[in-house]
């Protein structure tokens, strides 16, 4: 539990200095922004690999609480939405354009299905704390007004649903392998 929790502080630090104008421009002054963007890169997927390492290898821990069978039920459903929104982050979608910040809302999505469809300690830490992060940079990108502009093309569209259905349907065929649990019937 120990090396998943270092790897979420180590991952959101620096996800974190987005939401604090000053600090950021403050260091991105001092480093310069390759450095600035090297060292976030780094530390982020240094983390994501200890988040990854924790979770896979820890012990699941306490139960805190009962799994939701409705999350369970729903997850297949949601988990296509979300890889539809993440496809939608960084492309020039009407769907971007509408939702202003696609992965923060698919992170969201994603992190509360899979909280509330599992409730061990180990579950609880990591998805619950994507949804925390979720919620306070939704909010801070909002009140920030951090929204790139673009000439949204319908085509970015096709390609986002295409794209994110088919990611979301090959991850769910393969997350007893990825993952551990079977969450479609077709899962191998």
């Amino acid at each position: 539990m120990k090396l998943l929790i270092a790897g979420l502080v180590l991952f959101f630090l620096p996800h974190i200095l987005p939401m604090i104008p000053a600090r950021r421009a403050a260091l991105l002054s001092t480093w310069g922004e390759a450095r600035y963007k090297g060292l976030f890169s780094a530390a982020s997927g240094l983390g994501l690999l200890l988040i990854v390492v924790g979770y896979a290898y820890g012990d699941r821990g306490a139960q805190w609480f009962a799994p939701f069978p409705a999350a369970r039920s729903v997850a297949p459903f949601a988990m296509i939405v979300v890889f539809i929104l993440l496809a939608a982050a960084n492309s020039p979608s009407y769907l971007r354009a509408t939702l202003r910040h696609p992965m923060l809302i698919a992170v969201l999505i994603w992190s509360v299905v899979h909280l509330l469809a599992n409730g061990d300690a180990r579950g609880t830490i990591l998805f619950g704390t994507f949804a925390v992060y979720a919620v306070v940079d939704l909010t801070s990108a909002i009140q920030r007004g951090a929204v790139k502009t673009f000439t949204p093309r319908l085509r970015a569209d096709v390609i986002c649903v295409v794209a994110g259905g088919a990611i979301a349907l090959l991850i769910m065929t393969f997350h007893r392998l990825l993952f551990g649990p079977v969450v479609v019937p077709f899962g191998v």
